[in-house]
């Protein structure tokens, strides 16, 4: 559909007549109207000397003049609605980044890696095939910060998940601090869309906000809150005195995310290894997504070049005549 942005623009075409009928005639001259090469026009009608040149010239003005006044209305294009993706759900990330993530306890194959790169590849894994949610991502540790606003990008997201370090954010775990960020980042959002997945491996222990008033907060916003435990039971380590098992998860506080997930109307998952995690990750994956109303754009196209090149070339015809025709001369 060809749309003007400022068609009342239009209302000066008739500009040029309306000043020529306006302005008394002078004996000696005629008023250029458009361009100083109009009073030349005018004398040489007046003359009767330059017959098609003539005419034509004026033709060029014209034209040239309705093709400067439609350029100045800024036409464009508005093609047919594009639908953009519906979000099933506003969906906030929200992981721990304090050093104890820095413990090698999961095993991939024969070897042992830390929990961050374990959640890095599991959690990009269903960052990817989340098409059609809002996803952002929070990294805390003493504090908490909002890494990425809610977005349908996930590429960008996944980017910036895989260049979160360990004890950037501190040495501490803030759980709180990141439940409320995630709530003032949901608040606004449209009801029943609201989810936050919070994955620790430890106790609350830092940030000013308590996990539990939180986790109150977030249900009274209608903010669903998914927590879970990584870390494993249990590993063997060698010493001097020989081989002890011990509980690299002595820390994780099980009892409060099991409250926050209840609170909020969400769940506690407990992730031992690569393939707990993997699975919790597919049933979040599984949520009923929350229909909302779908998001359409029209795609604009400027086409104001068009008639301001014609504008240019029928300058460039009309100063060509008045060249050929003072040589003629």
């Amino acid at each position: 559909m060809l749309t003007l942005i400022w068609p009342w623009l239009l209302a000066l075409l008739p500009l040029p007549w309306l000043y020529r009928w306006l302005r008394k005639p002078l004996a000696s001259q005629t008023a250029a109207l458009i361009a100083p090469v109009y009073t030349e026009l005018v004398d040489q009608g007046t003359n009767r000397t330059a017959g098609i040149k003539h005419w034509l010239s004026w033709l060029l003005l014209i034209f040239m003049w309705f093709s400067v006044v439609l350029a100045a209305t800024r036409p464009q294009w508005i093609g047919d609605p594009i639908t953009l993706p519906a979000s099933g759900r506003d969906l906030l990330l929200a992981v721990d980044i304090s050093p104890s993530m820095e413990e090698e306890d999961m095993q991939v194959g024969n070897a042992m890696v830390d929990r961050l790169a374990v959640v890095k590849t599991v959690v990009g894994d269903f960052v990817a095939r989340r098409n059609g949610d809002r996803l952002g991502l929070i990294l805390f540790g003493s504090s908490a910060y909002l890494q990425t606003p809610l977005t349908f990008d996930r590429k960008t997201l996944n980017t910036l998940l895989q260049e979160a370090l360990i004890g950037f954010a501190g040495k501490g775990t803030a759980i709180g601090d990141a439940i409320g960020l995630g709530v003032k980042r949901l608040k606004d959002r449209p009801e029943n869309a609201r989810v936050i997945i919070l994955l620790t491996d430890g106790v609350n222990n830092s940030g000013e906000v308590d996990p539990h008033k939180a986790a109150q907060l977030a249900a009274a916003y209608g903010v669903k809150i998914y927590t879970i435990g990584i870390g494993a039971d249990e590993v063997l380590r060698r010493s001097l005195f020989g081989t002890r098992r011990v509980n690299p998860s002595a820390d994780l506080d099980e009892e409060a995310l099991t409250d926050i997930a209840k609170l909020t109307g969400g769940q506690y998952f407990r992730a031992r290894n690569p393939e707990d995690l993997a699975r919790i990750y597919s049933v979040l994956d599984e949520l009923e997504p929350i229909a909302q109303d779908e998001e359409t754009f029209r795609p604009t196209k400027a086409l104001f070049h068009w008639p301001l090149t014609i504008a240019i070339m029928s300058s460039f015809l009309l100063a060509l005549l008045k060249h050929k025709g003072t040589g003629d001369a």
